[in-house]
């Protein structure tokens, strides 16, 4: 506990807050316990860190096992990311470790940043309390201190705030302290790295401490399985809920009769599971495995273009807000089961701007069919495809009756048009059929932003859509192909020996058209046949008279 300082020595007025530039002196004990703390991240936490519990309010903190190895692990390592279960003292461990950090270096930046500002804000105000009950011959002088933010008279700050790529900008942090980051919508996440992590990364002794429980497949579940698997450089820990001292068999059994079975496997067994009523089942979800695609700008590649291939690419249009996502899918078609070759999604694309892509993209993949969902700009889009890229192979479908639409070759009479439009019948054929086409292993998505989007698509009324603060853009892309897979022309158009039958059957029609014309059999060329400039076949023929 701090000793009372004399009144001109607090700051404004605190009683446990020294401020800035007030003289000290040293004992010989004091001088070897500052030493022993600079040193020793733990000996700090052991001896001079006090914490307040529901039970016991104000306690000296005393470290679990594995926070202790937590600590050496921050320490130790630039970059570490925590799976813990929830009540487990993962932030307070964090915490104690960052004012030991701020205490003992100059001139350092520390964020605290959260899922909301509030809960940054509550994380520092632990933090400062902590603060409070050091010695004051401890304690560095106070510059500045309020609810967001503090400052030391040795040159050290910490700022708390939600994670978003505007919360640190422009400023230079040594250490980015991401508490419960699994709870970070991922467009959010995805901007925050895109802007904050080269920041951090140029640095050689900077450090991001990212600690969260699981909650779906996102971009905490991504970091985690590649830092597990060596594929980045990422430090990982967990913790399993039999660790924390007091959990056993009975308290599991009572935590579980008091929440849920999938509550308990996601908050305390930390397993990734997707958002309840999700379209495809857990197991499923959690069997899907993402790989790192072939990168350029926003299209992300997984497999080149195969001679001889047939490939379909389904298009869902947005109108390029920063809460919606242009997106379109390409899937190779050729066999079952489909795969996944290449994606792209942007929150940025215009509509104008969008066909351009999409052409010159699917035109490597041998002209690949393109179906363009046409409910509001997707009409502008698939009529710039058809008309000014002059693309050939765009899918048209036809209103018939009860039957609803069905996919057609062309123009052919009152309500054919361009693309699909995604009526409540249409999804409801696309999503029964997507559920059936994954769970049945005949389609393969190694795509991570899919895999994610999968794991919040849920059931809401009698439909299926996206959890409040998630996106759905590329799923409706892969609702959109399951709907088309279902189609009989669609089958027809695949399938290479289907394809095959129907040319010959062409070309039989074609002869007989051309019979009566009179074509000679002079009987010296019987089984001889010939190529034109075009590449057609023609084969001598019995005229019957």
């Amino acid at each position: 506990m701090t000793e009372n300082l004399n009144p001109r020595e607090q700051y404004l007025g605190n009683p446990n807050l020294k401020k800035a530039f007030t003289s000290s002196e040293f004992t010989e004990e004091q001088i070897v316990e500052l030493s022993k703390c600079i040193e020793d991240p733990k000996y700090f936490i052991t001896n001079f860190i006090n914490i307040v519990t529901i039970d016991k309010g104000l306690v000296p903190f005393e470290m679990y096992k594995f926070q202790e190895k937590m600590v050496d692990t921050f320490h130790d390592n630039r970059f570490t990311v925590c799976k813990l279960p929830r009540q487990s003292g993962k932030s307070t461990i964090i915490i104690a470790y960052l004012l030991h950090y701020t205490l003992f270096n100059e001139n350092v930046n520390v964020a605290i940043l959260a899922n909301k500002s509030s809960t940054a804000r509550d994380l520092l105000g632990r933090l400062q309390l902590a603060y409070e009950h050091l010695p004051n011959w401890m304690q560095q002088g106070v510059m500045n201190w309020n609810k967001g933010s503090l400052e030391l008279e040795n040159g050290s700050k910490i700022v708390a705030a939600a994670t978003s790529s505007s919360a640190i900008r422009g400023g230079s942090f040594n250490v980015i302290f991401l508490d419960e980051f699994a709870y970070i919508p991922n467009n959010i996440a995805d901007e925050f790295f895109s802007s904050v992590y080269p920041t951090i990364s140029s640095g050689k002794s900077s450090k991001i401490m990212m600690v969260s429980t699981p909650h779906g497949m996102n971009m905490f579940y991504k970091i985690w399985t590649d830092a597990v698997n060596k594929n980045n450089t990422y430090v990982p820990i967990e913790v399993h809920w039999t660790e924390v001292p007091g959990r056993d068999e009975k308290w599991k059994e009572e935590t579980i009769k008091n929440t849920s079975e999938q509550q308990f496997q996601t908050e305390f067994e930390c397993e990734f599971l997707g958002s309840v009523n999700t379209l495809i089942a857990p197991s499923k979800l959690k069997a899907l495995a993402h790989i790192d695609p072939q990168r350029s700008g926003e299209i992300d590649i997984f497999e080149m273009p195969k001679k001889d291939h047939i490939y379909t690419c389904t298009v869902d249009v947005s109108r390029g807000t920063n809460n919606d996502y242009s997106a379109f899918t390409i899937f190779d078609t050729s066999e079952m089961p489909y795969r996944l070759v290449a994606k792209y999604r942007s929150n940025e694309i215009k509509p104008v701007i969008f066909p351009n892509i999409i052409n010159e993209l699917c035109r490597k993949y041998n002209m690949a069919y393109v179906l363009v969902e046409t409910n509001d700009l997707g009409q502008q889009v698939a009529d710039a495809l058809q008309f000014e890229c002059e693309y050939d192979n765009m899918l048209m479908c036809t209103q018939k009756g009860r039957s609803g639409q069905i996919l057609g070759g062309g123009f052919s009479g009152r309500g054919s048009s361009l693309g699909l439009r995604m009526t409540k019948a249409a999804k409801r054929v696309g999503c029964s059929n997507l559920k059936s086409l994954l769970e049945g292993d005949k389609m393969i998505i190694q795509d991570f932003d899919t895999i994610a989007e999968l794991s919040t698509f849920i059931s809401k009324g009698k439909s299926y859509e996206a959890e409040d603060g998630c996106n759905d853009d590329l799923v409706m892309c892969l609702v959109m192909f399951a709907w088309l897979a279902n189609q009989q022309y669609f089958k027809e158009l695949v399938n290479i020996d289907m394809r095959n039958a129907l040319f010959a059957e062409q070309q039989n029609a074609l002869e007989q058209d051309m019979a009566p014309f009179g074509f000679m059999d002079d009987g010296l060329n019987e089984h001889e046949s010939e190529i034109d400039e075009y590449g057609d076949v023609w084969n001598p023929v019995d005229v019957v008279r």
